[in-house]
């Protein structure tokens, strides 16, 4: 039914086998809690009703493959697809500690994935589509799955201005590293779809319709101050930005130091918990 042709995404994979996945995985605790409104809006925006067949892109560890498994029912099936091995094993632990016989995990990049034409009535993410090499071509080969006015809803983030757990480390990172160099195009990332006029330009040439955008605004569920500066050190555009600038460890200790208060100084009142921005994204597939 489905077969891989080609890694348009080598880099991605790369990423996510040997750097990201591993990290996430880790610390699975701490991503699912601080998403779990997100989770949420998602799947109401979903409104299963059971019986569907779901292609889930980018299904990391499986937070979202285990609802969507249980909503679509055992006359349903979710086909899960990702691109990192150590998430993917996760899912496949909780899969199989589930019980649960509608879903299969599969390994590989949606972009080039080869799928049976329209067998499909959804396709879902939950901040799985922002890392394709050309998003254009992903969302065609997307399409192509999907019975005849098959319907696409996923989540992605949105501007970093909009959502400050990330936002609050990266201002400490750029007064000591400076900016990112500049950008010459797309660059695929968490915060590449943070432009919803970019989103529309995408799903419109790859052939979806009816294509619409709401502004949502989950809490982030945080943690510990210190575990959120380690944590931003290691995934997310501050992370990035590390990367690129590769400061000396001083620095980057002094860099940690300073996330950690600023945690700290928003968590005076109570828990940490922040509002974030993402966009919640339908659209239709005409089909053929």
């Amino acid at each position: 039914m489905i077969t891989n042709a080609g890694d348009p995404n080598e880099a991605q994979r790369h990423y996510w086998n040997r750097i990201a996945g591993p990290r996430w995985v880790a610390s699975p605790e701490f991503r699912e809690r601080r998403n779990q409104e997100s989770l949420a809006l998602l799947l109401a925006c979903l409104r299963l009703s059971g019986g569907e067949s779901v292609l889930e892109i980018g299904c990391g560890t499986g937070a979202l493959t285990m609802p969507l498994a249980k909503a679509v029912g055992e006359h349903g099936r979710v086909f899960a697809v990702d691109i990192s091995e150590p998430m993917l094993n996760a899912a496949r632990q909780r899969v199989g500690e589930s019980g649960m016989r509608n879903v299969t995990l599969l390994s590989g990049d949606v972009q080039v994935l080869s799928f049976e034409r329209a067998v499909f009535d959804i396709a879902t993410s939950r901040m799985g589509v922002m890392f394709f090499s050309d998003p254009v071509a992903a969302f065609r080969n997307i399409g192509s799955s999907l019975k005849p006015d098959g319907r696409l809803v996923f989540a992605c983030w949105g501007p970093l201005a909009e959502n400050p757990h990330w936002l609050i480390s990266h201002d400490v990172a750029l007064r000591h590293l400076g900016p990112p160099a500049p950008s010459t195009g797309y660059v695929p990332g968490p915060l590449s779809f943070g432009d919803p006029n970019r989103i529309r330009g995408i799903l419109s040439a790859a052939g979806f319709a009816d294509i619409e955008i709401e502004r949502a605004h989950p809490t982030i569920i945080g943690s510990s101050p210190e575990e959120e500066a380690s944590q931003a050190l290691i995934m997310g555009p501050t992370a990035r930005l590390l990367e690129e600038k590769k400061p000396a460890d001083l620095i980057r200790q002094v860099i940690a130091q300073e996330i950690a208060a600023a945690f700290a100084a928003e968590a005076r009142s109570g828990p940490l918990r922040l509002r974030a921005t993402i966009f919640l994204v339908t659209a239709r597939h005409p089909g053929a």
